[in-house]
Order: C-alpha cells, then sequence, then structure tokens
C-alpha cells in the first residue's frame, strides 16, 4: 500500500492515497452471489451468506449491504432468511431483489419441503428490509432442481421479466403486482449460436471434445441503450466463467457473445455475477473464494469498474485485488456507522433490536478503513464515537492513511457496564487534519490478554 501526506509541525495536509485493496467488498462474513441494485442515490448489493466448512454450498439467509460512493459499504445485515419462508426447507441460493412503485422484491430460491428447488418472493417497503414471504408459497415450483438463480428486470413498457434455471433457462412474464405471472413458463432454446456449446473436435488424432461455452447457471438480465443482455456462468475447463448473449427482444433471439470474465484463479468453482450502471459508470459484480478461510463454499463478492465498447459489446474483464475507484466522498461532520467501511480486520458485525447493527468482537491490531473522508479545509478539533465494553475495552486510535500513519486521535474505552451499555466518548484532535484522507480506526489492548474481545463500536463523527 503506498500513500502521501504532508507534515507541517501538527498539521496534516491531506493528498489522496494510492489504495491497492478493495476486493472482496465485505470481509466480515462471506457474500456470494451478488445483486447489485440502485436506488435513491445509494448502490444496494443482495447476496448469500456461504457457510464454510461444509463439503456443498451451505446458506440459511440473505444479506443487505448498501453504498453512496462504491467503496465505503455498509452492512444492513440478513433481514431475511430460510425461516421466514413456511415452504423452505433448506438451501438459501441466489437472489435478485428490484423496485416497483416504491415497493421492493427480492426473488430468491431455495429447497421446499417436497425436496426440489423453488422460487419465491419477499416484498418490503424499504430496500434494507424487514422483507415478509409475499405469498406464503413459492411462486415457481415446477418438481425441479432447475429452479434456482433468479434474475429479474422491468422493461421500458411496464412488462416485467423473470428469468431462472440452472442447465435450461426458462422465463416468464410477470404482472404488475410482481407476485403473479401471466401464461405459460417458457424454455428458452439452447444452441452455439444462442448461448455457446459444446463443439465436436474433427482432428483425426482425438476424439475429445473442445469446450467453447456453454449456459449454466446464474442469469443476469438488463437491458441498456435499446439493447437486452443475459450474462450467464458459463462453463470452460471445468471452471465456470461469466459469458454473456445480447438481443434486440426480451425474450430473444439471443446470440452468443463471448465471455466477459474467464475462468480465473479465483479459488472458486462458481461464478455469479451482475451487472449495473451507477453515478455514470459501469460496473461488474462477480464473486470469488479469495477472502483467507474461503474457496468454492466460501464466496465472497467483488466489483470491477469498465466501459462498454462502442458498439455496445462488453469487453474482456480481469479480477483484481485493487478494485474499483470512489464516486464520492465521505463527510465526516455527519454521524458515520461504524458498520459503513472499505475494510476490516479482527472483527465483526452484530445487531441488536436497540441499537440495530454495529461492528463487534474487536480484536488487538484489528481495524476498519474508511475511504475517501472529506475533511474540507477547516480542520476539525473533537471525535467522538459510541462504544461498549464489558471489560477494560482497550484503546481505539484513528489514523490517517494508514494502519501506522499520522495519530489524528486517540479513544482509552473504559468498562461501560456491558456489551450493550453504550457511552459515547469524546477526545481532542491532536494531529490537524484538512483534504481527503482513509481513516483507519485502530483497536488496541493495553495490558489485555492477547485475543480476547475489546469493544463494540457503534457510530463516529467529528466536530468542529
Amino acid at each position: 500500500m503506498k500513500f502521501k501526506y504532508c507534515l507541517l509541525t501538527t498539521t496534516l495536509i491531506a493528498i489522496t492515497s494510492i489504495l491497492y485493496a478493495q476486493n472482496p467488498i465485505i470481509q466480515c462474513h462471506y457474500s456470494p452471489d451478488p445483486a447489485p441494485m440502485a436506488y435513491k442515490g445509494n448502490l444496494y448489493v443482495y447476496t448469500g451468506d456461504d457457510i464454510p466448512g461444509y463439503g456443498f454450498y451451505y446458506m440459511t439467509k440473505w444479506r443487505v449491504h448498501s453504498s453512496a460512493d462504491m467503496v465505503n459499504w455498509t452492512d444492513h445485515g440478513a433481514p431475511i432468511s430460510l425461516e421466514s419462508f413456511s415452504w423452505a426447507r433448506d438451501r438459501a441460493w441466489a437472489a435478485q431483489c428490484i423496485e416497483r412503485n416504491g415497493k421492493f422484491y427480492w426473488y430468491m430460491c431455495a429447497q421446499t419441503v417436497q425436496n426440489n428447488m423453488a422460487v419465491g418472493v419477499a416484498v418490503s417497503d424499504s430496500p434494507t428490509g424487514p422483507f415478509k414471504d409475499a405469498l406464503g408459497k413459492p411462486l415457481i415450483s415446477t418438481g425441479s432442481w432447475s429452479n434456482i438463480d433468479p434474475t429479474v428486470y422491468i422493461d421500458d413498457d411496464g412488462q416485467a421479466y423473470l428469468y431462472w434455471g440452472n442447465g435450461n433457462l426458462y422465463f416468464v412474464k410477470l404482472n404488475k403486482d410482481m407476485v403473479s405471472y401471466a401464461g405459460e413458463i417458457v424454455q428458452v432454446p439452447q444452441s452455439e449460436n444462442a448461448f455457446g456449446g459444446v463443439k465436436a473436435n474433427t482432428s483425426p488424432n482425438t476424439t475429445d471434445n473442445v469446450v467453447k461455452d456453454r449456459y449454466v447457471e446464474g442469469p443476469w438480465f438488463y437491458k441498456r441503450n435499446g439493447k437486452y443482455y443475459l450474462m450467464f456462468a458459463g462453463m470452460t475447463g471445468g471452471t465456470e466463467c461469466l459469458s454473456y448473449s445480447m438481443s434486440d427482444s426480451p425474450t430473444g433471439p439471443w446470440k452468443y457473445m463471448g465471455k466477459i470474465m474467464d475462468a480465473q484463479p479465483t479459488n472458486s468453482f462458481t461464478n455469479h455475477g451482475g451487472i449495473i450502471d451507477f453515478k455514470g459508470r459501469s460496473y461488474l459484480f462477480y464473486h470469488t473464494g479469495l477472502l483467507p478461510g474461503g474457496g468454492s463454499y466460501g464466496r465472497s463478492t467483488a466489483i470491477e469498474e469498465f466501459k462498454y465498447n462502442d458498439d455496445g459489446t462488453i469487453p474482456s474483464i480481469a479480477i483484481s485485488k485493487k478494485g474499483v475507484t470512489p464516486v464520492a466522498t465521505l463527510n465526516p461532520y455527519k454521524r458515520t456507522e461504524a458498520e459503513t467501511n472499505a475494510w476490516s480486520e479482527k472483527c465483526k458485525t452484530d445487531k441488536s433490536e436497540t441499537t440495530g447493527m454495529y461492528i463487534s468482537d474487536t480484536r488487538t491490531d484489528g481495524y476498519i478503513k474508511v475511504r475517501s473522508v472529506d475533511f474540507g479545509i477547516n480542520p476539525p478539533v473533537s471525535f467522538s464515537a459510541a462504544l461498549a465494553a464489558g471489560l477494560d475495552g482497550g484503546i481505539l486510535e484513528v489514523r490517517a492513511d494508514s494502519i501506522a500513519g499520522a495519530k489524528i486521535t486517540v479513544i482509552e474505552v473504559p468498562r461501560t457496564g456491558g456489551w450493550h451499555s453504550w457511552k459515547n466518548i469524546t477526545s481532542p484532535v491532536t494531529t490537524s487534519v484538512t483534504g481527503i484522507h482513509d481513516l483507519y480506526f485502530v483497536f488496541k489492548g493495553q495490558n489485555i490478554t492477547a485475543g480476547r474481545v475489546l469493544f463494540n463500536f457503534d457510530y463516529w463523527t467529528f466536530s468542529h
């Protein structure tokens, strides 16, 4: 990591830091199958919740995060789970949420009590929930294990379409209520021209087939500049890639356009993604198994920015650790939730009925990083944080631009009376700071047994 700053006596003058670690964007838990949605100046991403350590995909709930700047993500927790659906038995797999007329419809798939897969829909008045089962039964239930990975889009004429499928691809036209459909379920014809395929190798020296690409699962359906796109998880060499097809109609015929993200060293057999435009830029969301402890059954959301080709086609996109750059700055003089951050280590997130989401399980030498914080030209004079500790809580250091950067302020966290007994603690700013910086909130233990929990952290703010 590289960074630049100038120290004049006790004044820190900002020069935007150069960062090389943004992917995966969520570190406190695993977040497979990302589905982005833009709404009122925020980008929401709806994900699964891998529980690693098992020999297959094991998820019991779905999660939501949001960002206004594409780098600092707010954890909104898990507003719905398998227990929310009376008909669901197991396997909380991929999902996508969409807004219509002020309500939010979250299409997900789960294993039913009849031991097959089905697509259900949950509804809420807020993009972050609470959500509830809209029907009390599946929306799509045909007794098939192909009923996974729903993707939804509302066309310019108001007609909504739901695509889904593993192995085979299906769609229906949704009614305006978004919880029922009109007409029959349509199976989309598969062909090499439409979605790639297996082409026979005619070489006389081998009888093997050459795998070009093929539709497997994970469709993502959307429209841009009059063209319809269907991205999907394809298959090349035994590992999933991300490929796409295009059409002039929402129901096809489709034309295979090639691979967006080839099978790469993602430490995961699967890939599953979404594409969206936000604040004038285009982004590919996907997942990898590269978070420590991750793998094919512990996958995490990552993002890459890209530009469409002049003809509307999508270029080849490579994975990166650097990720994307900020599209906005964060105001440090407004309350910021501690669970809004760009990177975290040696901590988790948790939720209580009274507090909501907060940072928990902080350990010595852990930290959270908040990117692109704009202090302006007038430096702050004080810092406040809401903290709770059932034991002597250790120390919270606020540093600029790196873990070992200039120390802006320090709070010695006392025993507050319990892990949920919050105390707002204020400390003076000892190193003046102006301009745009990345902030590091570093957790330290003083005369505390290594490895034990230090304190919980709810929110913070600076004051002039």
